[in-house]
C-alpha cells in the first residue's frame, strides 16, 4: 500500500471553510488616508536612501565574489607589489616580463621546498680588508645568540649578561640596548637572566627573546618597547624561531616541550610532546612544520596533521639543527659529527666524520657547536672551538660533500648566520660555550665577526 494515498481529511476541510469565512467578514473598503506629509521626501532623506543602496550593492558584491575571483584580486595585487619592488631594486621605469615570471618562479619554488640553487662554487676566498668586528661593553659574558633582520639592516645579539644588543650592519654601529635588570622591578625594561635565543619576524614587527627564566619575552625591535611575556615553560628557554612571512612562533625548552604561539593574537596556541631528553635548538621556514633537536634524535613536526617523524643518526648528544629548504636539513653534535637529512629517510643522507678534527690532548673529536645554511641552496657553515669556521659544499643531491674555505676564528663558536643575499656569514666568538663552563678560551673575545665574501 502506498504512504501517498489521500484520506478524507475533514478537520482540515473545516479549517480551510474556517479561513475563508474568516477572510470573508473582514472590511475591506478601509484604505489608509496617505497624506501630504506622507508623500513628501526630503532632500536628506534621499542621500541616506541612495547611500543605503550604494553600500548594500557594495556588501552583495563583497559577498557575491566567488572564490577564483578572490584569488584572480589576489595575484593581481602580489604581481604588483613584485613589479614596485623589483623596479625599486632595478632603478628602472619599466620591468621585463621574464624578470617576473623568473621571480615568480622562484618564489613559488622557495615556499614548496623544491627550489635549488647552486651557488656554492661561487665561494672561493673572504676579503679580509672589510672583515669588521663589532662588540659591545654592556657585554661582557660570552655570546649566546643572534638573529638578523630579514632586509640585512640589522643584527641582534644576546649574551649571558642578560643583555640585547642591536647593530647597523650599514654603518656597523651600535643602535640600541635591551638592558639586564632585576625582577624586583614592577615594569619590565630587561631580561633578568642568561639570553639563550633570539628570533626576528619576517616583517621585523616583533623580536623574541628566549631566557634561562624559562619565559619568552616580545619586543619590539624598532622601538625597543616591551609587548609581552609567554609564560608556559618550566624551565630555560633555548631555542626561538618564527614561520616565515607569519607571526607564528615556536619555541623549546629544557622541560623537552616545545610550544606553538600566536603574535597576531599574543595568545598560547598548543604545545608538542615527544622529545625524552632537553631540547637544544628549532628552526621553521614558511611550512606548518618545525625541525627540533633534543638528546640523540631529531624530531620533524608535522603540526596540521599531528604527527612527527624521528630521526637517529649520531652517536652523541645533538647540539643545534637549521633547515637548508623545507625538505632537507643539516645537525651537528658533540661527537664531532655533522649530518644531512632528508625527510623522506630516517638515516642520515651523508655523514661529516669529525668535521673539526680531534682535540690533542683528550683524543676526542671537537664539538660542533653551531651550524647555520643559506635556505635553499647547496652551501653550509660550521663552528666549534678548533679556531675555525668551515664551508661546505653539498655535492650529489645532498649525497656528498666537499670543504671550501676555513676562516680563522678564536674561541667558541655560538651561533652562525648567513645575510640574506649570501654576501656576509656572521660569526659570534666567546670565551665559553652557550651551554656552560666546561671549558675556556682566555685568549679569546666575546664579539661578532661580520665575515664578506670575494664571490665570482
Amino acid at each position: 500500500m502506498s504512504f501517498f494515498i489521500k484520506g478524507k481529511q475533514q478537520n482540515g476541510v473545516k479549517r480551510a471553510k474556517y479561513a475563508v469565512t474568516k477572510i470573508k467578514k473582514r472590511k475591506l473598503t478601509d484604505k489608509p488616508v496617505k497624506t501630504k506629509k506622507d508623500e513628501e521626501i526630503t532632500s536628506s532623506e534621499d542621500e541616506d536612501l541612495v547611500k543605503d543602496k550604494l553600500s548594500d550593492a557594495s556588501l552583495s558584491e563583497d559577498e557575491h565574489e566567488t572564490a577564483q575571483e578572490k584569488k584572480l584580486r589576489l595575484a593581481k595585487i602580489y604581481l604588483e607589489e613584485i613589479e614596485k619592488e623589483e623596479k625599486a631594486r632595478r632603478e628602472d621605469k619599466e620591468v621585463d616580463e621574464a624578470v617576473l615570471s623568473k621571480r615568480l618562479k622562484e618564489d613559488y619554488l622557495k615556499e614548496t621546498g623544491k627550489l635549488r640553487l647552486q651557488v656554492a662554487k661561487n665561494y672561493k676566498q673572504i676579503d679580509e680588508e672589510n672583515r669588521l668586528t663589532l662588540k659591545c661593553r654592556e657585554q661582557h659574558k660570552s655570546l649566546t645568540c643572534l638573529c638578523i633582520s630579514s632586509d640585512d639592516q640589522y643584527v641582534f645579539a644576546g649574551s649571558k649578561d642578560g643583555v640585547v644588543v642591536k647593530y647597523s650592519l650599514s654603518d656597523n654601529k651600535r643602535i640600541g640596548v635591551i638592558p639586564f635588570v632585576k625582577n624586583s622591578q614592577e615594569e619590565t625594561v630587561g631580561h633578568s637572566s642568561e639570553i639563550l635565543s633570539l628570533a626576528i619576524s619576517s616583517d621585523s614587527k616583533y623580536l623574541a627573546v628566549g631566557t634561562k627564566s624559562s619565559d619568552v619575552y616580545i619586543w619590539d625591535p624598532n622601538t625597543f618597547k616591551f609587548i609581552k611575556k609567554f609564560q608556559g615553560h618550566k624551565k630555560s628557554v633555548t631555542g626561538v624561531c618564527f614561520k616565515k612571512d607569519s607571526h607564528t612562533l615556536y619555541s623549546c625548552s629544557k622541560d623537552r616541550t616545545a610550544k606553538v604561539w600566536s603574535l597576531d593574537e599574543m595568545a598560547y596556541v598548543e604545545t608538542l610532546f615527544g622529545h625524552q631528553d632537553i631540547i637544544s635548538s628549532i628552526d621553521a621556514l614558511y611550512r606548518d612544520r618545525l625541525v627540533s633537536s633534543g638528546g640523540r634524535d631529531l624530531r620533524l613536526w608535522k603540526i596540521t596533521e599531528e604527527s612527527q617523524l624521528i630521526f637517529n643518526g649520531h652517536t652523541g648528544n645533538i647540539d643545534n639543527v637549521k633547515l637548508i629548504n623545507e625538505d632537507t636539513f643539516v645537525s651537528g653534535g658533540d661527537d664531532g659529527e655533522i649530518c644531512i637529512w632528508s625527510m623522506m629517510r630516517k638515516k642520515p643522507l651523508c655523514v661529516i666524520n669529525n668535521a673539526h678534527g680531534v682535540d690533542p690532548q683528550t683524543k676526542i673529536p671537537f664539538w660542533i657547536s653551531a651550524v647555520t645554511a643559506l635556505h635553499n641552496t647547496d652551501l653550509i657553515a660550521s663552528g666549534s672551538q678548533d679556531g675555525f669556521v668551515r664551508l661546505w659544499k653539498l655535492e650529489n643531491n645532498f649525497k656528498a660533500y666537499k670543504q671550501l674555505m676555513q676562516i680563522p676564528v678564536e674561541g667558541f663558536v655560538n651561533c652562525l648566520q648567513f645575510t640574506a643575499d649570501g654576501k656576509r656569514l656572521l660569526i659570534t666568538a666567546s670565551k665559553e660555550h652557550k651551554s656552560g663552563r666546561w671549558t675556556t678560551v682566555k685568549s679569546a673575545r666575546n664579539c661578532i665577526f661580520v665575515v664578506p665574501f670575494l664571490l665570482n
